[in-house]
C-alpha cells in the first residue's frame, strides 16, 4: 500500500476507537518514531566515524595474527 492510502487508512480506523485506545496508539507511534530517528542518527554516526580523518589509521592497521598462528581450529 501507498504511504498516503495506508495513512488514510488508519485515520478511518483510529476515528472508530475511544479516547483511550487512540492515546495507546499515540504513545506506540511516538516510540515507534523515536526507534526509527534514533536508527538514522546511529546511522549517521557510523557514516560520519567511518569518513572520519581522525579513525583513518584504523582503516590501514596490519593485521597481526592469521589462520596459521592458531593452534586449534574449531
Amino acid at each position: 500500500m501507498a504511504k498516503q492510502t495506508l495513512i488514510r487508512r488508519t485515520i478511518d480506523l483510529l476515528e472508530k476507537l475511544p479516547e483511550s485506545e487512540i492515546r495507546q496508539v499515540a504513545d506506540f507511534a511516538d516510540f515507534v518514531l523515536r526507534k526509527y530517528e534514533e536508527q538514522l542518527m546511529q546511522k549517521g554516526i557510523e557514516k560520519l566515524a567511518s569518513n572520519s580523518i581522525a579513525l583513518a589509521f584504523l582503516h590501514d592497521e596490519e593485521k597481526l595474527y592469521d589462520e596459521a598462528d592458531l593452534k586449534e581450529k574449531y
